[in-house]
């Protein structure tokens, strides 16, 4: 007997909707909305091959079209053409797309591409910011998976020190920070310079120093010349290379990262916003988190392994959210005020900023009073404006014009300074939540009267 076909209610309406939607598009080729149910019809009753078709004329007519663009990742990911689908999941992502399920779309893609590292950290991420995005099918696969996060992280570092960064820069390539310069040299450059007269009255060379301030002002490069000053090697620690969604993972990767330091001594291990790290632990609900806190200072107390010549230098935007026991001495038992440059270091900024480009009659003084709040970064934004500025009217006449001192006056009135809104911010914690006086420097900056 030959085999009966069973076609159920479903799928015949599916048939019914598809050949009328196929007859109205022949009548309105153009028309998008109608293509749209199609295609999505057409996807429904997992027919991709036919889906991919009509999302591809949809955007072939409408290329911004943010629906077709997630059915078509869609239709390659169920065609198995996943390098394909992550080039679509990535763009609509960078464009803005808050859709949870894009990101685990996109998880999916790179861990049947065989990109494991790259789904373990996009699913890490994730989570962080939605955690009730689990997917049971990627907690899975990623647990047991042989590369594994913590594998994964301790390769990567492993790599990085066949390139261990040592930074060309130095002091001189720092404009302003005289102060900072000067706790820096007390704190890091005279112990190492000086070891046995240190061990003569009992004092560890190494230790931390924290830095805190507005944004852009130069944190980073401070911490990267402070290597580059006493000829160490340079770690930079993005937070998202120690942090883990599964409980445990995270303190082994944070030792590993203390142990690759102490293996390359004298070296500095900056960690950047380290607020996220350290929160206070009595505002965390997850042990986890707590756990995690609990090892760094561990690390940087050196209970298991000596740390003489790990420099553990830390930055935040917002100090206020570090837990007290970061403090502690032996910990960050110095805690350096990064403020905006002053006059003078505006001036060297400046000249720094501007020393390698072709440039004209330049007032630096007059530029220098006129950009007061002004950080670090806001003053190169002044001379990008400038810059571009010039690049322009270079084109037109054929040859590079150099930069004069009216180019640099008339940017300023494109570019204003960022650090009014964190001045806003912190002179409430100066002013109402500072019993120990660590933020006393905020309102000597601000000029305000204890």
């Amino acid at each position: 007997m030959p085999k009966i076909s069973h076609i159920s209610a479903k799928d015949c309406m599916n048939q019914d909707a598809i050949q009328n939607l196929r007859e109205a598009l022949k009548h309105s080729p153009d028309n998008i909305h109608l293509r749209l149910i199609l295609a999505e019809t057409l996807q429904d009753g997992n027919q991709v091959d036919n889906a991919e078709q009509e999302f591809k004329a949809i955007l072939a007519r409408d290329p911004a079209n943010t629906k077709a663009k997630t059915g078509l990742a869609k239709a390659y990911f169920g065609q198995k053409k996943y390098s394909a689908a992550i080039i679509i999941l990535e763009e609509l992502l960078g464009e803005g797309e808050k859709n949870s399920a894009l990101h685990i779309l996109l998880c999916k893609s790179f861990l049947k591409n065989n990109e494991i590292q790259k789904a373990l950290e996009h699913y890490s991420n994730l989570l962080r910011v939605d955690p009730a995005a689990a997917d049971e099918e990627l907690d899975q696969h990623l647990r047991s998976s042989n590369h594994g996060p913590v594998d994964g992280i301790i390769e990567s570092l492993e790599e990085s020190f066949e390139n261990l960064e040592r930074p060309a820069i130095n002091f001189d390539d720092v404009g302003g920070m005289a102060k900072a310069k000067e706790e820096i040299k007390i704190k890091i450059i005279q112990p190492l310079e000086h070891p046995d007269l240190y061990k003569k009255f009992g004092k560890k060379t190494g230790g931390g120093i924290l830095f805190y301030g507005p944004p852009g002002c130069g944190k980073t490069h401070l911490a990267r010349a402070t290597a580059g000053q006493i000829k160490a090697g340079f770690i930079s620690i993005g937070i998202h290379e120690v942090l883990d969604m599964w409980i445990g993972n995270s303190e082994k990767q944070l030792h590993e990262l203390f142990e690759l330091a102490r293996r390359q001594n004298p070296c500095v291990l900056f960690f950047d916003e380290i607020d996220a790290l350290g929160a206070s632990r009595a505002d965390m609900r997850h042990s986890g988190a707590k756990m995690l806190i609990n090892q760094f200072l561990t690390e940087m107390d050196g209970v298991q392994s000596a740390n003489d010549g790990i420099l553990v230098l830390g930055a935040t935007n917002a100090p206020w959210h570090l837990d007290p026991a970061f403090r502690r001495p032996g910990r960050f038992d110095r805690i350096i005020f990064i403020e905006p440059p002053d006059f003078d270091g505006r001036e060297s900024i400046l000249k720094i900023l501007l020393q390698d480009k072709p440039v004209g009659q330049i007032d630096y003084a007059t530029i220098a009073k006129q950009t007061p709040e002004f950080s670090g970064a806001d003053l190169m934004a002044l001379t990008d404006v400038a810059v571009e500025e010039k690049l322009r009217e270079s084109f037109e006449k054929g040859d590079a014009q150099p930069i004069q001192n009216k180019d640099l006056l008339n940017a300023l009135k494109k570019v204003k300074p960022s650090t009014r809104e964190w001045f806003n911010t912190a002179r409430n914690y100066a002013l109402y939540a500072n019993d120990s006086g660590l933020y006393d420097e905020i309102l000597d900056y601000l000029k305000i009267k204890k």
